[in-house]
């Protein structure tokens, strides 16, 4: 890495970017007057209040105050940190990323550096060792006794290959004569991959094994599934968290899923890697597995920002259900109208390989077609722990649906299962129904982050100043302001000077200079003030405002003076200078 990414080459790419374009590919966006709109992806809301502006190059929430451009709003669907978001961004439009020297200390240039370039090599080391799993499948002294066991398993080398599966003997340096070195060893350590022995000497942590890579969002291997071949144990072994594997937020197969299909409209969410790659043989191509963990709130944001639809497919055991029940517990507060997560479980014995194997892909379809939706596998599982006859039975089950209910959002579905409660359970606990309707209600209501209406002349000049950029043009001196001492002056001169030093600036561009700063804050609210300024008229009250500056500036100058003029503290061109002011 030569530095940072020159803030030429951002203002280029948010030039370029075309922020609806960007989000209506993963939120689908209406026109809504000269902005467009959308149920925010942020956070979980009934009615829309997530905004576009296409003038402005610029979105904001007013439920939950997210706001950015092209490239934050990247940063936080996408979870990228911001050199991958512009990286993702540049690569959309076919830019290459340069990089600049940059004008941090020594020290801190070198940090830097370093840290970026350790999260490449991590990338680059677990990319040479899934090939080199996968090459030991084919070379491996023992590769028969891998290679029978997928074919067993009904996998054709086409799918193998497609999953990048690999092989790995059980020896206890298989992987680590490939790869250790002094300047690696450590790396290997850190990456999960060995395990540190006796002596320093580190050892492989994955041996007779078939070998799944994770790749994160964007193809590239972060971690490992290892499947033992034989009595060994655990029969299933998963690379440990790492700087660059985090398992509660990936989620098995996803990368594979979106490019075997240009549209994804659903995902089944199974519990294991090869339930993944076996469906995938039948043509089952949009399952993920969630690593071996209870799917977490971070795996089920990242499917319902995928797709509207996730079906969980477990096993009808106790842990299955356990499973469904944290799973739909997590997902709660993320389901909003037009989305839906629904529960299938299997029969005793079967698991989505084995299942698909016997009855093929177009049965285990059906199956999934008739999958449990969420508000049933809640009833069901509630009723089961109270008497349903008995009136302290559906007063209990009343109050056990409170705390589910208020992690539901507003929406149709959550007063469907207040209406469902009512009409399967009725009989003197209406009234508390109604308290639970109520209570529900104020739970789930949020107050939205308002931006302060206070209409003062600095707040006009910078709100005017960030959606028209232009207007800096009308002021014949933008140093007029440089000494006024009022709350927002400073940021009002700074972005003086910048628009006049950039002649096309547009307001996602001029924000970004803000980025990770209070400043920034503060400008993002005004991007969305509702000023009822007429596009028009913003030239005229830009200039107004300048002017009611100017006038407090010549007040508080004239006052400064006349103090010091008090105590005999005038120099002869502060005294010309009062005498000026008070002639003016």
């Amino acid at each position: 890495m030569a530095g940072l990414i020159p803030r030429q080459f951002i203002d280029d790419l948010l030039a370029r970017a075309d922020i609806v374009e960007l989000i209506d590919g993963r939120v689908p966006l209406k026109k809504a007057g000269k902005n467009y709109q959308a149920c925010c992806p942020f956070h979980t809301e009934k009615s829309p209040s997530f905004s576009v502006s296409q003038d402005k190059q610029f979105y904001h929430c007013f439920g939950c105050g997210e706001h950015g451009n092209a490239i934050s709003f990247l940063m936080e669907f996408d979870r990228l940190d911001f050199p991958d978001a512009v990286e993702e961004l540049a690569s959309h439009y076919g830019m290459e990323v340069p990089k600049e020297e940059n004008t941090l200390s020594p020290a801190q240039q070198r940090q830097q550096q370093q840290a970026y370039r350790q999260k490449q090599d991590d990338y680059e080391l677990m990319g040479k060792i899934s090939r080199f799993y996968q090459q030991q499948l084919k070379t491996a002294t023992d590769k028969d006794i891998a290679i029978n066991y997928l074919k067993g398993r009904g996998l054709t080398g086409e799918i193998v290959k497609r999953f990048g599966i690999g092989y790995i003997s059980d020896n206890w340096d298989g992987m680590m004569k490939q790869f250790s070195s002094a300047n690696t060893n450590q790396q290997l350590i850190d990456l999960g991959m060995a395990i540190e022995g006796d002596k320093s000497r580190p050892y492989d942590r994955f041996r007779g094994r078939i070998m799944f890579p994770i790749h994160d969002k964007r193809g590239r291997v972060i971690g490992f599934g290892g499947r033992v071949l034989g009595d060994g144990t655990p029969k299933y072994l998963n690379s440990p968290e790492t700087r660059i594997y985090h398992k509660g937020h990936e989620l098995y197969g996803l990368f594979e899923a979106k490019q075997a299909n240009k549209q994804l409209d659903r995902l089944v969410v199974v519990e294991g890697y090869m339930d993944v790659v076996a469906l995938a043989q039948h043509g089952v191509n949009n399952a993920v597995a969630s690593l071996g963990t209870a799917t977490t709130s971070e795996q089920l944001q990242t499917l319902f920002r995928t797709v509207k639809e996730v079906i969980c497919c477990y096993d009808g055991d106790r842990a299955g259900r356990d499973a469904a029940w944290r799973a739909m517990d997590n997902a709660l507060p993320l389901i909003q109208d037009g989305f839906s997560l629904r529960f299938v479980f299997l029969p005793d014995g079967e698991d989505p390989d084995s299942l698909v194997r016997k009855q093929g892909r177009e049965a285990f379809e059906q199956i999934l077609n008739t999958a449990t939706p969420l508000s049933e596998f809640l009833m069901e599982h509630l009723s089961k722990q109270v008497d349903v006859n008995s009136l302290e039975g559906k007063s209990k089950l009343v109050e056990l649906f409170q705390p589910y209910l208020n992690k539901l959002p507003q929406s149709t579905l959550k007063d469907g299962i207040i209406t469902s409660i009512a009409n399967r359970f009725v009989g003197g606990v209406e009234k508390q129904l109604v308290e639970l309707t109520k209570r529900s209600s104020q739970t789930a209501q949020k107050k939205a982050v308002q931006v302060s209406s206070k209409a003062t002349p600095v707040r006009f000049a910078i709100a005017l100043l960030l959606e028209h950029p232009h207007i800096v043009k009308a002021l014949p001196d933008i140093t007029i302001l440089q000494h006024l001492n009022l709350p927002g002056a400073d940021l009002l001169n700074q972005l003086l000077s910048l628009c006049s030093a950039n002649e096309n600036i547009n307001s996602a561009q001029l924000i970004e200079y803000f980025r990770d700063t209070p400043q920034g804050q503060q400008l993002s609210k005004l991007m969305f003030w509702q000023h009822g300024i007429e596009e028009n008229a913003a030239e005229d009250v830009f200039l107004d405002s300048i002017e009611k500056l100017l006038n407090t500036f010549v007040e508080q100058r004239t006052e400064e003076l006349m103090q010091k003029g008090r105590n005999n503290q005038l120099s002869p061109e502060e005294k010309q200078e009062l005498q000026a002011l008070l002639n003016a």
